[in-house]
């Protein structure tokens, strides 16, 4: 099924809504979290350097937390987030980094110890990336993490990092000496599509490895996956343009799957619509697209169930355009 694909063009304004917190409840909340510990440092390259901390406790939960350097916020995340990856810093430079938890009341916790870290020695003439890192292998542990595996890349002067991506978003680094991580901090029920890439100190970052599917274990008394499973796609030229292959295999519902939603580059793009009854099996859509070679695409499609909500969204696939 080939249709032309039409990219609406969203002029999206975002609205700050700042609410006070008040009230008893909010009043009466005045308990500090715990202090993070289990705070680490690692140099990425010679301008990144990469946090990480263990979870911080408190009597009505943790809601976020900030990392300093030398005593000055560089970085906030949301409670599930326990890594962040601060970038833009001088080469071999010493820098110190803190790490404190907040609740919803404000509620600040002391500042966890104070960890040293010295960026990498930069190499100027080296522009020669790492080697495509070995494909990933993964395995579930419960509803909220990963741990992954991978080969080890090679480089002309070292590999200082790995760096790895879910869906497009760099989520963690890894020490180069190290080809495992552990990722937490992921929801239930949710379909992550993971890859590699290895970093030299020069920043230098190699080809993404395969891409690495793993399914996080459904909440209690949640129902069965409604992705859609196997999605492929792929590039061909098309005369002047290209054509971009999409097959996937569409969700059980109970019923035939008529309209799936595709999403390029994590936006809306356009729906999916059968007027008859939808093929049995695998389901195939093609568009065309006229952009340079070398320009990625990002893809990942949801099916409409039959209570008319859209499902979950399918495992993402990158294709380059050659």
């Amino acid at each position: 099924m080939q249709r032309p694909l039409l990219l609406p063009v969203l002029l999206c304004t975002t609205a700050l809504l700042l609410t006070a917190c008040g009230g008893d409840a909010a009043a009466k909340d005045t308990h500090s979290p715990s202090a993070p510990r289990g705070v680490t440092a690692q140099a990425s390259s010679a301008t990144s350097v990469h946090v990480m901390w263990e979870p911080a406790t408190d009597d009505t939960g943790v809601s976020a937390y900030e990392v300093f350097r030398a005593g000055t916020k560089v970085k906030s995340v949301p409670a599930p987030k326990h890594m962040i990856d601060v970038d833009g810093l001088a080469p071999s430079s010493p820098y110190t980094f803190t790490v404190r938890a907040l609740d919803a009341a404000g509620n600040a916790s002391p500042h966890s110890a104070s960890i040293p870290v010295t960026t990498l020695v930069p190499t100027v003439e080296d522009r020669r990336p790492p080697s495509t890192p070995g494909a990933p292998k993964g395995s579930v542990e419960g509803t909220r993490a990963v741990t992954l595996t991978w080969g080890r890349s090679t480089d002309d002067e070292a590999v200082t990092s790995y760096d790895i991506y879910q869906a497009d978003s760099r989520i963690h680094t890894a020490p180069g000496t190290t080809t495992t991580a552990r990722i937490t901090g992921l929801r239930p029920g949710t379909v992550y599509t993971f890859t590699v890439r290895a970093r030299d100190a020069a920043d230098n970052s190699s080809p993404d490895s395969a891409p690495l599917d793993l399914t996080t274990a459904p909440a209690e008394g949640a129902g069965p996956s409604t992705a859609p499973t196997s999605l492929t796609a792929t590039a061909r030229a098309d005369g002047a343009a290209h054509t971009i292959d999409l097959a996937w295999t569409p969700p059980k519902t109970g019923a035939p799957v008529k309209e799936h939603q595709l999403y390029l580059n994590g936006a809306f793009a356009t729906t999916i619509v059968w007027g008859t009854e939808p093929p049995p099996g695998r389901a195939t859509y093609s568009f065309t697209v006229t952009d340079k070679p070398g320009t990625r695409y990002s893809v990942k499609l949801r099916a409409k169930l039959p209570d008319g909500n859209w499902g979950d969204f399918s495992a993402q696939r990158t294709v380059v355009i050659g």
